[in-house]
């Protein structure tokens, strides 16, 4: 069970994900840091207004509505995705493509010791179920 589990965990898509959710999550405060810091304010200075949130404002049976909050979250998933993309998404397509080319060595496979010390620690961890 903990074999099949390990083999989930390593799976590159399952990998994949948890580094976007990571390096997503660590944008967020650059895009925060990038609108509170320099978008914001520049919108102050043109629009007197400290961001988009103001932008079609109306009222219908005492509803608020605001176009201008959804513009806002349009534009920081905007500057998120291309940070991601530029940042991360092209940098790892250059070199899948440089390892296809040859230019960039596969990594070596693990030595015949380490691979029997792998499975000597396998069978021990059974065994060691097998007794629990």
């Amino acid at each position: 069970m903990l074999k099949g589990f390990k083999d989930f965990v390593m799976r590159g898509n399952v990998v994949d994900l948890a580094v976007g959710i990571v390096i997503g999550t660590a944008f967020t405060a650059v895009v925060s840091g990038l609108m509170d810091g320099i978008l914001n304010p520049l919108i102050a200075a043109i629009f007197g207004q400290p961001d988009v949130s103001w932008v079609g404002q109306f009222e219908i049976n005492k509803a608020q509505f605001s176009i201008g909050h959804f513009l806002h979250a349009v534009l920081n998933f905007l500057i998120v995705a291309a940070a991601l993309y530029f940042m991360v998404v092209v940098p790892l397509n250059k070199l899948s493509e440089r390892r296809k080319t040859g230019e960039e060595p596969e990594p070596e496979a693990p030595a015949e010791d380490v691979l029997l010390l792998q499975e000597i620690r396998d069978l021990l961890v059974v065994q060691n179920q097998n007794r629990g």
